[in-house]
């Protein structure tokens, strides 16, 4: 069932998006960034607030990339949190785990200590990662109104004016620097399963394995 829901999954991430570099009106609207790009070279910031890019973080090695919209959404937390189940395999394999979203880096590490994780979280409170990826929208007057009601404050939470959010996006980038895998849903309150993640970084790794010059 995993290796049918994976096939289906890279068919649906490469069927003709394309990327974006402006904010989308709705998260319907996002054009995610197509498999086979090379992964963009974004500033973010560290829990603790140190200036970084994507590609130092990365390092040049492969990683899976996981952009939720923010400490205060009980679907991440529950996501971030199931992630911890898969991150010694994925390390294993000879991946890293990033998660990234447009959290200030204070929030970050509340969301570090309440959920006891140990991979990297990035800030992208500027929401370049989310322009350059074609997954950031911008949450529109009424929307933002209605979150306030519930206590949550996306300005205050970003330190930012734009109220951008991303849909909740995968992606597996290899050494190469290319993305591998992408998995996109406009529908906030559903994630792609940990094993399928894993089923799709083992493949990569299989295939990366496979295509290594043999001495």
């Amino acid at each position: 069932m995993i290796r049918h829901a994976l096939a289906v999954l890279m068919l649906t991430a490469s069927s003709g998006w394309a990327a974006a570099a402006e904010l989308a009106a709705s998260a319907s609207e996002v054009r995610p960034i197509l498999l086979g790009s090379k992964l963009p070279d974004v500033p973010l910031r560290t829990h603790d607030g140190k200036a970084t890019t994507l590609a130092a973080q990365v390092g040049g090695q492969p990683a899976i990339l996981v952009f939720y919209r923010g400490g205060w959404c009980p679907y991440c937390n529950l996501q971030l949190s199931e992630l911890r189940l898969i991150e010694d395999e994925a390390k294993a394999l000879g991946y890293q785990m990033i998660a990234i979203s447009p959290d200030r880096p204070e929030e970050l590490s509340k969301s570090l200590d309440a959920a006891d994780l140990s991979y990297t979280l990035l800030s992208d409170s500027q929401a370049d990662a989310l322009r350059a990826f074609g997954i950031g929208f911008r949450v529109d007057d009424a929307t933002a109104a209605k979150y306030k009601e519930y206590g949550i404050d996306l300005e205050a939470a970003s330190g930012a004016s734009h109220r951008a959010l991303p849909v909740p996006s995968v992606y597996i980038v290899d050494g190469e620097g290319t993305l591998q895998f992408g998995y996109s849903h406009p529908d906030y309150t559903v994630r792609i399963p940990g094993d399928v993640i894993l089923a799709a970084a083992k493949a990569i790794a299989e295939r990366r394995d496979h295509l290594k010059p043999k001495r």
